[in-house]
């Protein structure tokens, strides 16, 4: 018995996988009810996050348990699957051990899924100063921080700082920042007047900065141009061909003239892998901060250490530069290793992974969305309708399911969200920088 993460001695080879974002609950829902092996699942938090909806719980369209789930209703299926909420620190390949804040474990094979964090280009002062979206606390500290703003600048009569307060700036205009721009917008046309009847909202201004020549510079052309029209509908100001260059002291500079003073100053610019101590060297390519790996997901220079979704850089014909940091590899790969491993336990040959690339989408507000499926592209309200439906089919549990779709229908008839509370007041100096 391992006496500090409680885990049973077993003859059955270990699998360790370390987190639960994709790519590490689609491996572990695979091999949750086989015999074959000893799961171990740790993470840092004791649930999954859906992380295509975090804008809505920082807009509060949507509830963190309507994208939560518990790693634990996900283990009991299996009566040799554990789960441990744990942060790794380093990885031994040599003595073939994991450590951790809550003591080390061995492993027969590991499966690193780590994800992404936040990339902000080595610069350390926005760093310090921006908000990021990568997790259910930033989340919910961008949400109470937009409306402590909000509370402050109805009552503030300094008309410049009530300019601040209301001026929300999104670096990147990638989904993250096209969707996130939409939601605030949608917040200040249809809500927001009726909670704050004594503001003018005239005053209140919203910004994406691009350092592309086109806002969703990953999908097409057409999606590009149906994003803007929308956004510039909803009043969104689209700055392209900008680089915020520092944010300090609520002033966000940039490489032209424009400046522009905000209160609340969202990052989402862009993403670097998330790798762990212990692994170096020629197994991972620096400038990502991805580990390399081989068509079957093994890391370069290891057999038993596997890596999958945005931690993973997979070089194929189609993607030189590797996958795209999106869920669908991770979940691709999650359920091909599953099915590796298993090759592995019976002495079978193990099988390369292709990518099926299932499409792209955005979402920009009510009834406006952008969808490219392989030559197919689609804008408004057919395009809102298939981004709905393939999002609820991907959360994880029956309930999250039928909380979002009730919330989502509740919003769409009555032009209102779920909950604009400021449940834990945002504090400056609170480390937001979660992975």
């Amino acid at each position: 018995m391992d006496l500090t993460l409680n885990i049973p001695n077993t003859t059955k080879p270990r699998v360790v996988i370390i987190g639960g974002g994709f790519g590490g609950v689609s491996i572990t829902k695979e091999l949750v009810t086989r015999k074959d092996f000893q799961i171990v699942l740790l993470d840092r938090q004791n649930y999954h996050t859906f992380q295509p909806l975090l804008y809505q719980v920082s807009t509060s369209s949507l509830e963190p348990e309507s994208i939560a789930y518990p790693f634990r209703k996900i283990v009991k299926k299996g009566k040799n699957t554990f789960f441990r909420m744990a942060e790794v620190s380093n990885v031994d390949p040599v003595k073939k051990e994991v450590f951790t804040n809550i003591g080390s474990i061995t492993y027969d094979f590991l499966v690193i899924a780590t994800g992404a964090r936040t990339n902000f280009f080595g610069n350390k002062t926005i760093e310090q100063n921006a908000m990021r979206m990568k997790s259910v606390p930033q989340a919910l500290k961008l949400r109470s921080l937009m409306f402590e703003n909000l509370e402050q600048a109805v009552i503030t009569p300094d008309p410049e700082l009530r300019k601040e307060l209301l001026n929300f700036v999104i670096v990147g205009a990638g989904p993250t920042g096209v969707e996130l721009a939409g939601g605030i917008a949608e917040l200040k046309a249809n809500v927001l007047p009726r909670d704050y009847p004594d503001m003018d909202f005239s005053e209140m201004q919203i910004h994406v900065i691009e350092s592309a020549d086109r806002i969703l510079p990953p999908m097409s052309p057409v999606a590009s141009k149906n994003a803007e029209k929308f956004l510039k509908q909803l009043g969104v100001h689209i700055h392209l061909e900008t680089m915020v260059t520092n944010y300090e002291n609520h002033l966000v500079s940039t490489n032209t003239e424009l400046e522009l003073r905000s209160a609340t100053f969202i990052w989402s610019a862009g993403v670097t892998g998330a790798p762990i101590d212990g692994i170096s060297g020629d197994s991972l390519i620096e400038r990502a901060n991805r580990y390399k790996v081989n068509e079957f997901n093994q890391i370069a220079g290891f057999d038993d250490i596997f890596a999958i979704g945005d931690i993973a850089l997979m070089q194929t014909e189609d993607y030189e530069r590797g996958h795209p940091m999106v869920a669908q590899p991770a979940i691709q790969q999650g359920k091909h290793l599953a099915k590796n491993l298993l090759a592995l336990r019976h002495g079978k040959p193990l099988l390369p992974f292709k990518y099926f690339d299932k499409g792209s989408m955005a979402t920009i507000g009510r009834n406006k969305a952008v969808v490219d499926i392989n030559k197919l592209r689609f804008g408004g309200f057919f395009a809102w309708f298939i981004w709905m439906f393939i999002h609820l089919i991907f959360l994880v549990g029956f309930r999250n399911k039928v909380v979002t779709l009730f919330n989502w229908v509740y919003n769409y008839i009555n032009f209102d969200k779920a909950s604009r509370l400021i449940i834990t007041p945002f504090k400056a100096k609170e480390d937001t920088n979660v992975v």
